[in-house]
């Protein structure tokens, strides 16, 4: 009895150092980054959230297809540093809520680095959630200050609202678009909001005077005519028009033969002929953005050429910026010495990288802040026959 019992303690310990054995190898591998098996090259997950669906599905399109685009193009030309850049978008249908839940899903699946959310306010969200984790987030078009606020680990590719409204002021005043300006803008839109503010806190600075101000919130949205009425009787030069696609082709449309005065609006122009029914009511339109299809630069075309190759549809900014933010994230990998082979403080190393790269990308060159914005330039332009061309001051 003796003997069986030292002999069963004995094969329990074994049994009892095999199963640690197993449990760190099990955790190891649950760990371990996976490897595509086709090249050898280690997988890095980046993941992103955005509307597909619904009213703003056309910017979450657009940013999820650049961003797949430019992984592709890297992961063709044998990926970065032994990394196969891996995209992957879920859908926020534009709610905060939603986003919150795809960035845990995408956690649970393994993230490396976070495209945030294409959208302002569920960005801010995921944000304010991936704040412990210390991931990298860089958002291709979340535009508000609180987006990336509070969160060091934080940054975009696109203009802040502030930094939009202030050129979309200097602009005014640059290009002689009038003295007398009307504003037109969803009240209940951080997007929209912060960009009236800031548009309007630089007229006294750039020598123009609101006269009109109207507004409209979701449960408005559908008939602008008291609005358009309001600024045609206001006598406005020019009307700055910071809101959505959807909406503004909807004021277009209501305006047409009732306002003879310039529209201006910002990024969020960006989609417009995609949601106006006639592609004559924008002419003349004017928006603030980084990027332009028609640009010379050789970047630019080649960029313009493969996406609409692949997509049968000319790239937009929102799509530029997806771009950018992959080969910003390349950079990074690149001056922060990361390799699959050395992963080590992985999360430090990309947030530390990011403050110190310039890439010239399809939005221009870029540098980043240590407050996560972007320093890069904007460009005006105008609404032509259905194209989007570089303005020309009249």
């Amino acid at each position: 009895m003796k003997a069986f019992r030292k002999l069963t303690t004995l094969a329990l310990a074994c049994l009892m150092v095999v199963m640690s054995v197993v449990g760190l190898v099990s955790c190891g591998n649950s760990n371990a980054w996976p490897v595509d098996e086709a090249t050898g090259l280690t997988e890095l997950y980046i993941g992103g959230i955005g509307p597909l669906t619904g009213d703003y599905a056309n910017y979450g399109e657009s940013v999820k297809q650049g961003a797949v685009l430019a992984a592709e193009e890297i992961n063709a030309a044998g990926g970065v540093n032994g990394f196969k850049l891996i995209v992957n978008y879920e859908d926020s249908q534009g709610a905060a809520d939603s986003a919150v839940s795809a960035y845990g899903k995408h956690m649970d699946d393994g993230m490396k680095v976070s495209l945030g959310g294409v959208l302002s306010g569920e960005t801010a969200s995921v944000v304010a959630a991936a704040k412990d984790d210390g991931i990298l987030i860089l958002t291709p078009s979340a535009s508000s200050v609180a987006a990336i606020d509070g969160n060091d680990a934080a940054f975009r590719v696109c203009f802040s609202d502030p930094d939009q409204g202030y050129a979309a002021a200097q602009y005014v005043r640059d290009y002689n678009l009038g003295t007398k300006v009307a504003v037109f803008y969803a009240s209940d839109n951080d997007y929209c909001v912060g960009l009236y503010e800031s548009f309007a806190s630089k007229k006294d600075d750039y020598g123009f005077e609101i006269v009109e101000v109207q507004t409209f919130d979701d449960s408005t949205k559908t008939d602008f005519s008291t609005q358009i009425n309001a600024i045609a009787a206001s006598g406005a030069e020019v009307v700055f028009v910071p809101i959505y696609a959807a909406e503004a082709a909807q004021f277009l449309t209501q305006a047409e033969g009732k306002l003879d005065i310039p529209v201006f609006g910002c990024d969020g122009f960006d989609g417009l002929l995609t949601k106006i029914s006639d592609v004559s009511d924008a002419n003349g339109v004017l928006m603030l953005t980084p990027f332009t299809a028609d640009s010379p630069e050789t970047n630019v075309q080649a960029f313009v050429t493969a996406y609409t190759a692949k997509y049968n549809t000319i790239p937009d900014q929102f799509a530029a910026d997806g771009y950018d933010a992959i080969f910003a994230i390349k950079a990074a990998l690149e001056k922060a010495e990361l390799s699959s082979e050395d992963v080590e403080n992985f999360n430090d190393r990309m947030v530390a990288a990011i403050k110190d790269i310039t890439i010239v990308g399809t939005t221009g060159e870029m540098s980043w802040q240590d407050d996560g914005n972007v320093a890069k330039d904007a460009k005006l332009m105008e609404f032509v026959d259905g194209k989007v061309v570089a303005y020309v001051a009249k």
